[in-house]
C-alpha cells in the first residue's frame, strides 16, 4: 500500500531528469530516452546485442538456457548503471516506474506480461532485503503489471533458502556456485507455477546465474513456459 501511494504522489511531482539534470522533467526526460537507448537486436534468449536478422546467439544455440524468451531494455552501461544504482543502492524506489516504463517500449515484453500467468521477482534474501527496505525485482514486477493485472505479480511464489555472498564481487563460477540451493518454489504456491506460463523478473543480468538458477526451480517445480525479463543485460567483456 505504502510503495503504491508513494508512486502516485511522486507521479505527480515535478522531477529532474537523472541524467541531463534538466528542470522541470520525468525521471528520464524524452531526449535522453531517444539518446541512451538505441535500437538494438537482441538474442531472444539471453539478450545480449546480435547482428541484425540474428535471433539467437552461438552460446544459446550451444548451451540453451532453462527459460524460453528473454527481454532487456538497455544494455547495462553508463549512464544506465548510475540510474540503476540510485534505484537499487540509494533508497529511490520510486525509480521502478520511469525504468519500468523504458521496458514497455519493447512489444515482446508487454506481449510476454499479457500472456502470463504469474510474474515473479528474484528474491532477494532477509538481510539484505532488512539493509535495502525494499526488492527493485520485486517493484518492476509489480509496476509491470499495472495497470492492467496487478494480480499476476507475486512475491510468494519464488522464495529465497539461505543467504550468499553479493553477485557483483564473484567471477562466472564463483556466481554459479554461489547459488546453488539458493532458490525454491514454495509448496503452498504450486497452481502458481504447475503448467503455467512465468515471467521472471530481475533488474540487472550480468552471466544470467541467478536468473538461470531460479529457471531450473521453476521448470522442476512444473512451469510450461519462463521469459526473463530485466532492465538491463551487461554487455560482453570487449563487446
Amino acid at each position: 500500500m505504502f510503495t503504491a501511494l508513494l508512486d502516485r504522489i511522486t507521479g505527480r511531482l515535478p522531477s529532474q531528469c537523472l541524467i541531463c539534470r534538466a528542470w522541470p522533467a520525468r525521471p528520464l526526460c524524452a531526449d535522453c530516452v531517444t539518446r541512451f537507448t538505441p535500437r538494438t537486436s537482441r538474442c531472444t534468449t539471453c539478450a545480449l546485442p546480435v547482428s541484425e536478422g540474428v535471433a539467437r546467439c552461438g552460446a544459446c544455440l550451444r548451451d540453451p538456457p532453462p527459460w524460453d524468451a528473454c527481454h532487456a531494455a538497455v544494455d547495462y552501461g553508463w549512464p544506465w548503471t548510475v540510474c540503476v544504482a540510485r534505484f537499487k543502492f540509494h533508497g529511490q524506489p520510486q525509480l521502478a516506474r520511469a525504468l519500468t516504463a523504458l521496458l514497455k517500449r519493447d512489444a515482446a515484453v508487454t506481449h510476454a506480461i499479457a500472456q502470463a500467468d504469474c510474474v515473479l521477482p528474484i528474491p532477494m534474501t532477509r538481510q539484505r532485503l532488512a539493509e535495502r527496505g525494499y526488492n527493485p525485482a520485486w517493484l518492476l514486477a509489480q509496476q509491470l503489471t499495472r495497470p492492467l493485472a496487478p494480480h499476476k505479480a507475486r512475491a510468494d511464489a519464488l522464495l529465497r533458502t539461505r543467504e550468499s555472498t553479493p553477485q557483483r564481487e564473484l567471477r562466472r563460477s564463483q556466481r554459479i556456485r554461489n547459488l546453488r540451493g539458493a532458490f525454491m518454489a514454495q509448496p503452498a504456491r504450486g497452481a502458481c507455477i504447475q503448467g503455467q506460463r512465468i515471467v521472471l523478473v530481475d533488474d540487472v543480468m550480468t552471466t544470467g546465474a541467478t536468473l538461470r538458477e531460479a529457471a531450473h526451480v521453476l521448470r522442476q517445480a512444473g512451469a510450461a513456459h519462463i521469459t526473463a525479463i530485466v532492465f538491463a543485460r551487461t554487455p560482453e567483456p570487449g563487446a
